[in-house]
């Protein structure tokens, strides 16, 4: 009896010592499996470093990735409470100015950057809502590239501006680890997004980039839409009227757009602008959609500003006119600037707004003109003059049948029309020229043989632009583009192309000779920069009823 109590003891004893045995064998392999599954995924990723970190401190139920879907979701998750703990920790946000310096230029770069995360954050949770829902339009793989690029170029605006006014703010650097892990962290669900983009989409964007050559405007804008671009002003039943002499609901443009943001629906709002010159500066909120300006004509209606670098703000708020709203439309008017060739970056206007129009509209200005911020944007029948980095940004935009002239820039200085900042290869960013005519201004025509004007240069490591079916003047140099400083920057990794341009200073014969420049032969590849394959213009710009030509 006490043999067999013995052995029962020693029995229990042992199952006792190997149950725990086998159960941490268990977690342990287990770890171990979720890891492996970890770090499969994150090896198809540009960054797995910051990829594997993330993924495994918050991954707290064990949870096993098995679809490249659920692998995307989670990726743009990770970055969205990134971006989140970024902004907190950004001064502006948690910290206050007094804490950092309480100069004019900080506060400046404080209050860009802190707006800048704000829409990164934003634009993620924007993404992050579409690829979860189960609708069929929640969003589409081009909707969520175009988003993805835009919260990643919010992060380099914050630390170009710093940049523009010299300064040394190590919260808005490269080597601050909260803004270069939320950047890879975007990088990598734009490269996964990528592959979603090519299955599904561009297939369908560039069969037809050939196709319905029309001169209607694309699909985004509406029938109704088309019918408030093509007819007269004094025609159309405004929601709002601005008028200086006050026989509007307001006298000044800014009180209108604050006005229409506290709508309850969001539909297209038409705010008509009548002749005169309005001297603000004006800005339309992210939140604030389908606005339409409408003026009594490029020269009767002007909104006009001077704001410059050179008073301690950066070229993002240096703008006259600032559109984050998607879906805006803007008709018949003259967004100027008129710092003047030696105040420096002075921009007359700065757009961020997703499937939104300019037509027959002036935007006038010297260095920096046009900020093309980011997202997908169209500009018809426009006249643009600018001496350095006249058109510039990091959205997907097309200039079609638009008049760009070229000012005299100060001493010492060359002409650049673009500088495009495409920051990453999977972002669906670029510049197109196309059907345009560039030309020398009248200041610069005496003067155009000892000043030296190129069609662009590369301001990030993967700028794009093309100039195709064009008129291009004596003034361009016969090299056609032009290096960033005296660097070889980005001249492996850009891709600056020309396809059928005429005119004086079209001829590609002594053009550089960079990998990355092309001197494009086929219609395929050009295609792929047309108003369909850069900017998807046939399924929204139809709403709006600006004429467009689809294709070549």
């Amino acid at each position: 009896m006490a043999r067999s109590l013995l052995l029962l003891c020693l029995s229990l004893f042992l199952l006792a010592c190997l149950v725990p045995t086998a159960t941490s064998r268990s977690r342990r392999s287990s770890k171990q499996s979720l890891s492996s599954n970890i770090q499969w995924w994150c090896d198809r990723t540009p960054h797995p470093e910051q990829c594997k970190f993330y993924m495994m401190s918050h991954n707290h139920h064990g949870q096993r990735l098995k679809h490249k879907s659920k692998f995307r979701v989670k990726l743009v998750q990770l970055a969205l409470d990134q971006a989140k703990y970024m902004k907190y920790n950004a001064p502006g946000g948690r910290v206050g100015y007094e804490e950092n310096g309480d100069s004019e230029k900080l506060k400046a770069v404080y209050g860009d950057c802190f707006k800048l995360y704000d829409n990164t954050i934003f634009y993620l949770n924007q993404t992050l809502l579409g690829l979860r829902s189960k609708r069929r339009r929640g969003c589409s793989a081009m909707d969520a590239q175009t988003w993805l690029s835009a919260a990643l170029t919010n992060i380099q605006t914050c630390k170009n501006g710093a940049k523009d006014l010299k300064l040394r703010v190590p919260q808005f650097t490269e080597s601050n680890t909260e803004c270069y892990n939320v950047s890879k962290m975007i990088s990598n669900s734009l490269a996964i997004n990528a592959a979603f983009l090519t299955r599904s989409e561009k297939r369908e964007l560039y069969s037809n980039a050939m196709e319905n050559e029309g001169h209607g405007f694309p699909r985004w804008v509406s029938r109704k839409e088309r019918k408030l671009v093509t007819v007269t002003a004094a025609k159309i039943k405004a929601n709002l009227v601005v008028a200086k002499d006050g026989t509007g609901h307001f006298r000044t443009v800014q009180a209108a757009i604050d006005a229409a943001a506290k709508r309850r629906y969001k539909t297209r709002f038409v705010i008509r602008v009548k002749r005169g010159v309005y001297k603000e500066n004006i800005e339309v909120d992210k939140t604030n959609e389908n606005i339409m300006l409408i003026g009594d004509g490029m020269r009767q209606t002007v909104i006009t500003g001077s704001k410059s670098v050179s008073d301690a703000i950066t070229t993002y708020s240096s703008a006259t006119a600032g559109i984050d709203g998607p879906h805006f439309i803007a008709r018949d008017i003259t967004f100027r600037n008129t710092a003047g060739p030696r105040k420096g970056q002075a921009v007359a206007l700065r757009s961020s707004s997703d499937l939104s129009v300019f037509y027959r509209c002036s935007i006038d200005g010297y260095q920096d003109t046009v900020m093309a911020h980011a997202q997908r944007q169209f500009y018809k029948g426009c006249y643009i003059y600018g001496t350095v980095d006249i058109i510039f940004g990091n959205a997907a935009v097309v200039f079609q049948n638009c008049v760009i002239q070229v000012r005299r820039p100060l001493s010492g200085q060359a002409n650049m029309i673009t500088a495009q900042g495409r920051g990453d290869p999977f972002q669906n960013t670029g510049t197109s020229i196309h059907s345009c005519i560039i030309k020398a201004a009248a200041d610069l025509k005496p003067v155009a043989s000892s000043i030296a004007t190129y069609l662009g240069r590369p301001w990030q490591e993967y700028s794009r632009v093309v100039v195709m079916r064009s008129y291009i003047d004596s003034m361009v140099s016969p090299l056609g583009w032009s290096t960033w400083g005296n660097t070889n920057f980005a001249l492996n990794t850009l891709y600056f192309g020309e396809y059928k341009n005429f005119g004086p200073g079209s001829s590609t014969r002594n053009r550089v000779k960079w990998k990355g420049f092309h001197i494009i032969t086929r219609a395929s590849e050009a295609s792929s920069f047309t108003v369909n394959g850069l900017i998807a213009g046939s399924t929204w710009l139809p709403s709006t009823g600006v004429p467009f030509t689809s294709g070549l």
